[in-house]
C-alpha cells in the first residue's frame, strides 16, 4: 500500500450509493481504500454519515461543495455538517461562468476562495478547487488554472483531476509539472486514468506517469490523500474500482 492514504471519490459509485449506500461504504472498505470523498449525500444527515463511516472503518477525505455553499450564513451550515462527518476538505469541483469568464473574474474568484480559507483556518478545514477541462482553455493568452493558483494563497488546496487536465490536452510531463510549480498545494488529488486508445482504461492502463507523479506527490506536493477517480469502465463500477487499487498497489511497490 502507498504510505500515503487512498480514498475513492463517491461519484465513481453514484448508483451503488443511490441504491445501498452503507453497503457501498462497507465494499470499498474491505478493498483497501481508507476514505471517500463524498459527491452528493443521499439525503443523509452528517449524523447518519459519520456513523456509516465509522461502522465501515472509513475517514472522510473530502467533499465536493457547491461555491454558494461556502458563502454567507451557508458557510457556518457547512462547516457544522463537516465537522460531524471529520471531514477537513471542502473543494470545489466547477465554477458559475460569470465568476470565470475572464482574467479578471478569475482573478477575483481566486481573492474570494482566499478569503473563505481564512475563515475556515479556525475550524481546521481547507478550501480547494478541482477542475475539468476549461481551466486548461487559455483566456487572453493566460491559463485559467495557472492565474488562479498563482492569485490565491497556499491555504486554497489545489485538487488537481489528471485525467480530467490530460483529455483538455495536457501531456503527462506537463501535469508533473504542475505539482512542481505549486509545491505543497496538492493536498488532495485526483488519480484518473488517461488514454488516447481506450477512454475506459483503469488507473495504470494509460499514458500517465504515476510513479513520478506518486514521487513528487510524496515530496513536494504535501499530498495527504490520494483519492480514486473512475467514471466510467466496461466492468461494473465496483469492479472498477477494486481493480483501479489493486493497480494502485503495484505502482506503489
Amino acid at each position: 500500500m502507498p504510505e500515503i492514504p487512498v480514498a475513492v471519490q463517491l461519484y465513481s459509485l453514484r448508483e451503488e450509493c443511490a441504491r445501498d449506500l452503507p453497503g457501498t461504504l462497507a465494499a470499498v472498505a474491505d478493498m483497501g481504500y481508507e476514505g471517500v470523498e463524498f459527491a452528493g449525500y443521499h439525503g443523509r444527515s452528517a449524523i447518519e454519515l459519520r456513523s456509516m463511516l465509522d461502522l465501515a472503518g472509513l475517514r472522510a477525505a473530502g467533499t465536493h461543495v457547491s461555491i454558494t455553499a461556502l458563502l454567507g450564513d451557508e458557510l457556518q451550515r457547512t462547516v457544522e455538517f463537516n465537522r460531524v462527518l471529520g471531514n477537513r476538505f471542502l473543494v470545489v469541483p466547477w465554477l458559475p461562468e460569470e465568476i470565470r469568464s475572464s482574467k479578471l473574474e478569475w482573478l477575483k474568484t481566486a481573492h474570494l476562495m482566499d478569503s473563505i480559507a481564512e475563515r475556515l483556518k479556525p475550524e481546521g478545514m481547507r478550501v480547494g478547487y478541482h477542475n475539468h477541462a476549461i481551466e486548461f482553455q487559455p483566456i487572453d493568452g493566460n491559463m485559467p488554472w495557472e492565474m488562479f493558483f498563482e492569485a490565491s494563497n497556499a491555504d486554497v488546496v489545489m485538487q488537481l483531476d489528471t485525467g480530467n487536465a490530460a483529455k483538455a490536452g495536457v501531456s503527462p510531463d506537463e501535469i508533473l509539472e504542475i505539482i512542481r510549480k505549486f509545491p505543497g498545494r496538492a493536498a488532495t488529488i485526483h488519480l484518473k486514468e488517461f488514454s488516447s486508445k481506450n477512454s475506459q482504461a483503469l488507473l495504470g492502463e494509460g499514458e500517465m506517469k504515476w510513479r513520478e507523479l506518486f514521487a513528487l506527490c510524496e515530496t513536494v506536493g504535501g499530498t495527504e490523500w490520494y483519492i480514486v477517480e473512475q467514471e466510467s469502465c466496461s466492468f461494473s463500477p465496483l469492479e472498477c474500482v477494486r481493480r483501479c487499487m489493486e493497480n494502485l498497489k503495484i505502482l506503489t511497490r
